[in-house]
């Protein structure tokens, strides 16, 4: 198999042109115009209020722009907030919370196929974590809690994979295995965008928004974008 391209010269999955979003009638985001690359690991820095939560909410379609689009080049993103989708104190086991991404599309009153079940199945066996598929979140470790959530979303059978601070909290030996498995899932085709406070992790992907107080400051390859990120980030 031939090697991707960089990811300045592949295909946007997603396009963002002049977007603002908000809440509450205050615009947090400002005209931001970018292009996020197919197949790669986009990372969304920024210091604490400069808009990346904003950013991927409304990329995936949890809040609407107050101007401006944003254009998918494929279906709808599987969405993982930042403390997954469920809270881990719930008395879940890792195979249900992962399960809960197939209900949203089937709908809490069908019962979900054979092929949902192997859906879940995949996800779990992608994220090494089939062994803890009865074990509850509270049982887990932080790390582990994260390989479910991340399943979730890829149980959702997205090709668009936004995440809102998959490493926070994580030791660094669990935030540098969760980077590599971001990396193994885009080189098998799934766009992952990132926002992250962690500046080891966004120097690991392809790609880099850097934000500051909701304006887009740079983009482009981690090593240049990221030069003089760490003063904003203070």
């Amino acid at each position: 198999m031939s090697p991707l391209p960089p990811a300045y010269d592949r295909p946007p999955r997603t396009r963002l042109d002049a977007l603002s979003a908000g809440y509450d009638g205050r615009t947090v985001l400002h005209q931001v115009t970018a292009d996020i690359p197919e197949s790669a690991v986009t990372s969304l820095v920024g210091a604490n209020g400069s808009g990346k939560s904003t950013l991927l909410s409304a990329v995936a379609g949890v809040i609407r722009p107050t101007a401006g689009t944003v254009v998918h080049r494929g279906g709808a993103p599987a969405f993982v907030p930042q403390r997954g989708a469920v809270s881990d104190a719930l008395p879940l086991t890792v195979r249900q919370t992962v399960a809960m991404a197939r209900w949203r599309e089937r709908g809490l009153w069908r019962r979900l196929t054979g092929r949902d079940h192997s859906t879940v199945d995949e996800a779990l066996e992608r994220l090494g974590i089939t062994d803890l598929a009865g074990r509850q979140l509270g049982e887990l470790s932080g790390g582990q809690r994260q390989r479910a959530f991340i399943a979730q979303g890829l149980a959702q059978r997205s090709d668009l994979l936004l995440l809102d601070e998959p490493c926070t909290g994580l030791d660094p030996g669990t935030r540098q295995s969760i980077s590599r498995l971001l990396a193994d899932l885009a080189a098998d085709g799934t766009t992952v965008v990132q926002a992250t406070h962690d500046l080891d992790s966004a120097r690991s992907g392809d790609h880099c928004l850097l934000l500051r107080a909701g304006h887009l400051d740079a983009a482009g390859e981690p090593g240049a974008v990221l030069d003089g990120a760490p003063a904003l980030l203070s």
